[in-house]
């Protein structure tokens, strides 16, 4: 039943309805209520759920019951209808009740903006992870509405094994299953994470790595295709990627550079997704590097800037290590427009996925970032330590080599925990004694 009733059915033609009103955030404005609105009809395109006319209407302040009032509703009802409509996509979240108020006065299905999220995300999610929190964020969502959802609330009548005369409301077994369900996933969701665990160890002691995360559709995954030269799934659609995709940058440095693709940020996004998407998340959140990926093109760009910061902050990661890539310059009608944005961002990117010079650029970027982040080392090794050559050749990074009567003089670069493990304290040098041996090579 829940099933049946929660998704949205692909035969659905819907109408949008919003609001401008001033004591409603994202909506305070003609301009905030348009660029919301605008990015919902991208997310039913997403869903390939065709969305006619759009309502928008200028308030002072929220029926409780129904937000526009019934007048309002009736109106609305009557002209999508008109137009084939089966469906009101309401542009913020609704309770239960005005769910099923609003049900009873139009007489047409009704959802919100988060309800056509989670909706994206259970038709989108691969792996076994990204599909047990999104089950478990779908319930968290249903859980109180259930009796704008539901319609199946008669009361059970009593009998064998019920005490009672009665017995129970459907709606409140409803509840305990929906809450047996949680505590199911959740507690499958531990095993997992203690999986998880154990590759991330693994993983730590064999590469390193970049994470790119930002506003959905900003060409993360277009990114991740170029710099790593693969065919990781591109669409011009909201939310296209939704479980982290791994893959490597550079197998030539030493640990390999690991580069992640990751599920987008959108605005409005209720806590109860973003703490669903936390363990998604998790081995972007534990990179050493993260690219956050912002749409140049897009007017709107500075705000969707703004909403990765502000997750990224409850996520706990706004201090981590970072840098801004502003991506689709190739999209811009005025040149100006990135020469604006580079000297306000001066440690930025701006570049565009399809150009090679950009991504080689981009690319030398990041994979010197981890270089410069290395430990150096000077080791002179004698021609005769085979073992020593091929530890350094095959495990470091090297920087400079020289040859000398008695052995090889190399710099290199590595990270401690892998030098500390190639047994090669012996043939470090001093700095006075890497210093003399570089002034006999300049003689």
């Amino acid at each position: 039943m829940l099933d049946n009733e929660f998704h949205i059915s692909t035969d659905a033609r819907a109408s949008l309805v919003s609001i401008i009103c001033p004591k409603f955030e994202e909506h305070k404005t003609e301009v905030e209520t348009g660029r919301s609105i605008a990015e919902l009809r991208e997310l039913l395109r997403t869903l390939d759920i065709p969305a006619g006319y759009q309502y928008i209407q200028s308030r002072n302040s929220l029926d409780p019951a129904t937000i526009l009032g019934s007048g309002k509703l009736k109106e609305i009802a009557s002209k999508a209808k008109d137009e084939g409509s089966t469906l009101l996509v309401f542009d913020f979240e609704l309770t239960a009740s005005q769910i099923r108020n609003i049900r009873k006065i139009t007489e047409l299905s009704v959802v919100d903006r988060v309800h056509v999220i989670l909706e994206i995300f259970a038709r989108h999610a691969r792996t076994r992870d990204a599909k047990i929190q999104i089950e478990i964020a779908r319930l968290q969502y249903v859980l109180p509405r259930l009796s704008g959802f539901w319609t199946h609330l008669g009361r059970q009548r009593g009998g064998v094994g019920v005490k009672g005369g009665e017995g129970e409301k459907q709606i409140e077994l409803d509840r305990r299953i929906i809450r047996q369900r949680i505590e199911f996933y959740k507690k499958e969701l531990k095993l997992l994470a203690k999986s998880r665990g154990e590759q991330k160890k693994k993983r730590q002691n064999m590469a390193v790595t970049a994470a790119l995360v930002g506003y959905t559709n900003a060409g993360k995954s277009s990114l991740m295709n170029r710099l790593c030269q693969v065919a990781i799934k591109e669409e011009n659609k909201l939310f296209a990627t939704l479980d982290s995709t791994f893959r490597t940058l550079n197998p030539d440095t030493h640990p390999p550079m690991i580069l992640i693709d990751t599920v987008g940020f959108i605005s409005n996004l209720p806590n109860t997704l973003i703490d669903g998407f936390k363990t998604t998340l998790e081995s972007a959140l534990e990179a050493d590097l993260l690219i956050i990926v912002c749409d140049i093109s897009d007017p709107n760009y500075k705000k969707q800037l703004k909403v990765t910061e502000e997750v990224l902050e409850e996520l706990g990661v706004g201090d981590k290590e970072k840098f801004i890539v502003f991506n689709k310059k190739d999209l811009l009608n005025d040149p100006i427009k990135a020469k604006i944005i580079k000297r306000v961002h001066p440690d930025s990117y701006v570049v565009s996925s399809f150009s090679d010079e950009d991504m080689r650029s981009l690319r030398s970027h990041v994979i010197n970032y981890f270089l410069d982040k290395q430990d150096q080392y000077d080791l002179f090794v004698p021609y005769d330590e085979g073992a020593a050559h091929s530890s350094v050749a095959s495990k470091t990074n090297i920087m400079k080599t020289s040859n000398h009567e008695k052995g090889i003089f190399y710099r290199v670069r590595v990270p401690d925990f892998i030098f500390n493990q190639l047994g090669l304290h012996q043939f470090v040098l001093k700095p006075e004694e890497s210093e003399s041996l570089q002034k006999k090579e300049s003689l």
